[in-house]
Order: C-alpha cells, then sequence, then structure tokens
C-alpha cells in the first residue's frame, strides 16, 4: 500500500504499475501511477476443486468447522480469495454431513462465509468402470436421485451449487435438467459416455467439464471418443488440472487451443497431501503414497497418480509455460472465467469485489510466489 491507502502493484497485462483504491469493500478506482512496485496485483485466485490441503482432509470422516476455517486460512497464503470445498463419492450419511460442517464454518467464520461461496458434490453419479471412476469408491457409486440432492440441500442450508456426474447414467439427463431449474451447475466428469449422450447432456443444462483428459479411461477409441465431443461442444467449459503431471504439456496446450481461451478454466484438484513435504504417507486411499520435490501425488512404486500436490498458483505458471500464454492469460484461467460461475469474482474492474493478491513472478517460475492477499478490501494475509 502507498500513504493514501490505495493498494499497488504492476499490472499483469502492462507491466506498469497501478494504485487500487477501495471503499467498502469494492474496487472503487484504478490508476496509473509513477510509484514503484516490484510485485504484481490481480484479482485473487479462484479454485473450482479442492478436496484438501496441507494435511487437511474435506473427505475423511473428520471435518469440523475449525478445519474448514484452517483450510481456508492455507488457500488464502497460495493466493486463493475463493474455493469450492469438493466433497467426493461416499456414502449419502457422510456427505450430509461434510455439508452440515461447512454450512456451520460458514455462519460461524466470516472469512469462510467470503470465501465458499457454494459446494461442489463431485460423484456419487459417476461411472462404475475402472479407469473413469479414478480413486472414488465402487461401492459408494450409484444413480442420481433428486431426493438424496433434496437431503443435501436440507443438510446444508441449500450450500451445494456444482454436481459432477456421468451422464451415460440411469435417470441422468432428467437429473441434469432438474439440478439447472434448481440453480445447480452441472459438469460431466469420470465418465465413459458416448458422444451423443456428451450432447444430450449439454443441451439438458450441463454447462462444465471436469478435470478434462483425467478421470478417463487409460485407452480410447481413436474417434470418436467423449474427450473430443466435449471439446467440441461449445456449451461446455472445461477445467484442466495443469499441474505437469495430470496432463502432458502438449496435451494441454491443444486442449486449450481446441476449447477455446473464454471457455478453459484452471483447478487445482488439490488432495489432502498437497503443500506437504516430500516423503512417503500411508493413506486411506491409495496405501503408501509418494510426495515428490516436484509436488507429485502418486501411489508410491508405481506410475499412477493418488490426487493433485500443487496449488492453484504453482498451476497458473506451469499453464503458462506448457501453453505459452502471457502472464495476463494465465491468471485470467484462474480468475474471471471461473469467476463467472460465482457472481462475476475475480476481476480487476471498478465496482468489482476487492478480494486482490499481490505477488512475484518471472518468466519460467512455476510458482507465483504470493506476498500479500485481501479479502473485501482487508488485508488477510502477507509475509
Amino acid at each position: 500500500m502507498n500513504p493514501s491507502g490505495d493498494i499497488l502493484g504492476r499490472n499483469p497485462a502492462t507491466g506498469g504499475t497501478i494504485a487500487i483504491t477501495v471503499e467498502d469493500g469494492v474496487i472503487a478506482a484504478i490508476r496509473t501511477t509513477d510509484e514503484i512496485s516490484n510485485d504484481y496485483v490481480a484479482p485473487g485466485l479462484i479454485d473450482l476443486q479442492v478436496n484438501g490441503f496441507a494435511g487437511l482432509d474435506l473427505n475423511d470422516g473428520k471435518l469440523t468447522p475449525e478445519r474448514v476455517k484452517t483450510l481456508a486460512d492455507h488457500m488464502l497464503s497460495v493466493g486463493v480469495t475463493t474455493f469450492l470445498p469438493t466433497l467426493i463419492t461416499a456414502p449419502e450419511a457422510d456427505i450430509v454431513r461434510a455439508l452440515t460442517v461447512i454450512a456451520e464454518a460458514r455462519r460461524r467464520f466470516p472469512v469462510v462465509a467470503r470465501m465458499v461461496p457454494f459446494v461442489h458434490v463431485e460423484g456419487p453419479s459417476i461411472s462404475p468402470l475402472e479407469g473413469p471412476r479414478g480413486a472414488h469408491p465402487a461401492a459408494y457409486v450409484r444413480s442420481p436421485s433428486i431426493a438424496e440432492l433434496e437431503r443435501w440441500q436440507e443438510a446444508g442450508s441449500g450450500l451445494v451449487g456444482l454436481v459432477t456426474l456421468a451422464p451415460e447414467l440411469p435417470g441422468a439427463i432428467d437429473y441434469i435438467s432438474a439440478l439447472v431449474r434448481r440453480g445447480v451447475h452441472v459438469a460431466l466428469g469420470h465418465t465413459a459416455a458416448s458422444p451423443e449422450e456428451i450432447h444430450e447432456a449439454a443441451a439438458a443444462g450441463a454447462s462444465l467439464s471436469t478435470h478434462l483428459g483425467n478421470g478417463a479411461a487409460a485407452t480410447l477409441p481413436r474417434h470418436p471418443n467423449f474427450l473430443w465431443s466435449q471439446l467440441a461442444d461449445d456449451r461446455l467449459t472445461a477445467t484442466f488440472i495443469a499441474d505437469g503431471h495430470h496432463l502432458p504439456a502438449d496435451t494441454f496446450k491443444a486442449m486449450v487451443r481446441a476449447k477455446g481461451f473464454e471457455r478453459a478454466i484452471l483447478v487445482s484438484d488439490a488432495v489432502a497431501l498437497a503443500g506437504m513435504p516430500p516423503g512417503l504417507y500411508e493413506q486411506r486411499v491409495g496405501g503408501s503414497v509418494e510426495v515428490t520435490t516436484d509436488g507429485r501425488v502418486g501411489i508410491a512404486g508405481t506410475p499412477y497418480l493418488a490426487g493433485a500436490g500443487l496449488p492453484l498458483c504453482a498451476n497458473v505458471a506451469i499453464a503458462i509455460q506448457a501453453a505459452g500464454l502471457t502472464l495476463s492469460e494465465g491468471l485470467r484461467l484462474a480468475t474471471e472465467n471461473p469467476g463467472r460461475i460465482i457472481g462475476g469474482r475475480g476481476r480487476l474492474a471498478v465496482g468489482a469485489p476487492a478480494d486482490l493478491m499481490q505477488f512475484s513472478w518471472h518468466e519460467g517460475q512455476r510458482r507465483l510466489k504470493v506476498s500479500a492477499v485481501w479479502l473485501r478490501g482487508e488485508k488477510v494475509f502477507f509475509l
């Protein structure tokens, strides 16, 4: 900040220094200035898929409001100002309990209420097949049920705002339509659907593809297949895990080009071991899991991943390098584009919420180094 209280930083689009004036939690003015700043300033990152971080697991049955608050604090430390807690396939009672806890955390902690607009439920209506099911437990995969959704919403005070499902399951198309009528976003993922089923789901209102290119069988028909169909369907915006492990650089670059920049979003899909020191860990899912120095989380001694280990600030930097993006373009994939799903957050514009971050970065660096974060204009993290 400068003496007037403005937030200073380099504009990622131009490199010049700007001063941001905040009033009542929103950006009131943005002006260029001759003052010097070494760090960039940008909207805070928006992560639509967070399963855990730094040892905290949203799906381990041990969730408390305090743990949700701690997870929110960890997200701030890596530049994330909005995130969707993500609950995976599990017994209904477990999903209901987690939703109840997250709703209570939002009531008790204003920072959680600000950062968590709604919850992402990934499953339980996904493909039961090995490969597309991924690490989701087969025993709890089930067909979609509006009655179950309504019980989720009752438990979580209407917090479920995004559901990932496989559109080939019985009743899925009607379920998609019903979700959309209720204001819930629908994503396609962990699927073995036919191209026809993909397009039918989009026509019913599905609007997203969850971590496209992952949660899929290792071998697919050359064409047609559901990857091409999702890339081709302009009604679907795709999320990608650009951590250097889930998608090869060439694949990510080609997918972003095919999908179109406006319809691409970065997510971390971070699990509990994300942000943990390198080493071997015994996990409920995956057994002996190794975290390596480059953030890879894999089943020890195998080529198989056991989740995503890097925060979104690393995904942005890696995406820039992999796809030949500018800093401004890489940031947009993790701010303005996902912000469209959440009421227009993630914009550096007058009238936008003053959820901001300062960071340093240079070309080739594989992480944005976050130095300060503001929520609604209040500094909530700094180094």
